[in-house]
């Protein structure tokens, strides 16, 4: 390809995603088709031979485009992937032509330098001082690996990355845990089975009672209590757990102190809820996505670290092949030596470029937008005959129930799934399904920029039609 070529390919599809985002209420949320449509629609041998831009993008706008889950559209409240900044889609797109590797200083010096900085800017938000690090990672799910790895090596005096544990030990987490924490915890070898999932109370925070109580038996029993973890916005109603209280305990046994605010950390930017996640500052670790709540495109988690150092000590493996003899004065930051990953995308660029764009206070604003849809659903859901919500929204996630009288839950639970299924063949919302303490639920969670209060009004009256609708054929 030619840069001729390149400029008009490239001009094009700018073009073509200016009037997607545009008109993005017109399409379809979610597309109507079959899995093996779409299987057989890609169904081709490798190429051999090349084909003309022109061709490739005609083929993407007639098999990606029409059959993407379309998370820009307003009336997504699914599964917490928020609609990207028009900034932050442009950085992605920088971020591939350049190419930076931030594993390593010298693939990508002011790369490093800039997801320094952006590190630095989260610290700040959570209140971290400057003995603080970090890294951007995928997502949550390697965060809170990392997350765990940090608690596992500290609380063994950074023996067990040598030698490994020694002896069963115990991690402590609400129920309302993200599965991240389980296979974390697979992984970094505490193993399935020593993790503690505490009951919650009727505001789904941890019950502390509950988890003294499991500490004291695992410590009679000989098992080591080695990590706790708060939730600072728990998947399903965004709860946030007593975490001033937690750090007491976590003190109290020797162990790390890990928060989960992989969703919740957007409330750092609030004003409608300011003070909130305040005691996040005092766990050892934290994990916050940019991707969620901070509406960064995928992929850009970050796993902080109230001391730097520890995140050396864990990781800090130097091999010959990728020792930069020219670092004299230790000046060129290695992020392989003091992170998981070697190959890292350029991560910071999006996030960097969105906060330069937007700032803290109009990405706030979206923010606090969201908590009052949220709170809008719940107080139509509460004038709204045989529906209850689980608890008033602290956050933007919010369960809704449909819950007549004289119908049992094994129908109800069939309703539920049922009505999540016909609003999702109906193209105009995409909402999820969840358990808590074992009854079915509705959830929704508006963490897009795009979405208006009337959205929720006609989600509210699509949900009434179609439950009504379900009750009577069931």
């Amino acid at each position: 390809m030619n840069m001729k070529e390149f400029r008009e390919t490239g001009h094009s599809m700018i073009d073509w995603i200016a009037d997607y985002l545009d008109h993005i209420e017109d399409q379809r949320l979610f597309p109507d088709v079959e899995p093996r449509f779409l299987y057989q629609l890609f169904d081709e041998s490798i190429p051999e031979k090349e084909s003309s831009a022109e061709d490739v993008i005609q083929q993407l706008k007639e098999k990606l485009l029409p059959y993407c889950t379309h998370v820009n559209h307003p009336g997504y409240f699914g599964l917490i992937t928020p609609t990207p900044t028009p900034m932050g889609i442009l950085g992605d797109l920088l971020a591939a032509a350049l190419n930076q590797n931030v594993g390593a200083y010298t693939i990508g010096p002011s790369s490093v330098a800039m997801e320094r900085r952006t590190v630095r800017w989260l610290n700040d938000l959570i209140g971290y001082d400057q003995n603080a690090g970090g890294n951007l990672t995928s997502g949550g799910m390697t965060a809170n690996f990392i997350g765990l790895k940090l608690a596992r090596d500290a609380a063994t005096d950074n023996q067990a990355q040598m030698e490994g544990l020694s002896g069963p030990s115990a991690v402590y987490v609400s129920e309302e845990r993200h599965v991240s924490i389980d296979k974390a915890a697979d992984c970094v070898g505490f193993g399935r089975n020593y993790l503690r999932a505490i009951p919650t109370d009727s505001e789904f925070r941890v019950r502390i009672d509950l988890l003294e109580k499991a500490i004291a038996e695992d410590q009679q029993k000989g098992i080591r209590p080695l990590c706790v973890i708060g939730l600072a916005g728990t998947t399903n109603t965004g709860s946030v757990d007593d975490l001033a209280t937690l750090r007491k305990i976590a003190d109290r046994i020797g162990a790390w102190f890990h928060v989960d605010a992989a969703y919740g950390g957007g409330i750092f930017l609030s004003k409608k809820r300011a003070g909130l996640l305040d005691d996040s500052k005092l766990a050892d670790s934290v994990t916050i996505d940019p991707h969620k709540w901070f509406y960064a495109p995928l992929d850009a988690g970050a796993i902080l670290v109230k001391e730097e150092a520890q995140l050396t000590r864990s990781f800090g493996m130097k091999p010959a092949y990728l020792t930069d003899e020219l670092d004299k004065e230790n000046e060129r930051y290695q992020y392989y030596v003091h992170g998981f990953e070697q190959s890292r995308r350029f991560r910071s660029l999006k996030v960097w470029m969105s906060f330069k764009r937007y700032g803290t206070e109009k990405i706030g604003e979206w923010i606090d937008a969201n908590i009052d849809h949220a709170e809008h659903l719940y107080d139509l859901c509460k004038k709204t005959a045989d529906f209850v919500p689980a608890v008033k929204p602290p956050m933007s996630a919010i369960c809704i129930r449909f819950q007549p009288s004289g119908v049992d839950e094994e129908r109800l639970t069939q309703i539920h799934q049922d009505v999540a299924r016909r609003i999702e063949e109906g193209g105009k919302f995409w909402i999820s399904t969840t358990v808590l303490k074992g009854l079915h639920w509705f959830r929704i969670n508006p963490v897009n920029f795009r979405t208006q209060t009337h959205h929720l009004d006609d989600l509210m009256n699509t949900l009434v039609e179609e439950c009504k609708r379900m009750e009577r054929r069931l």
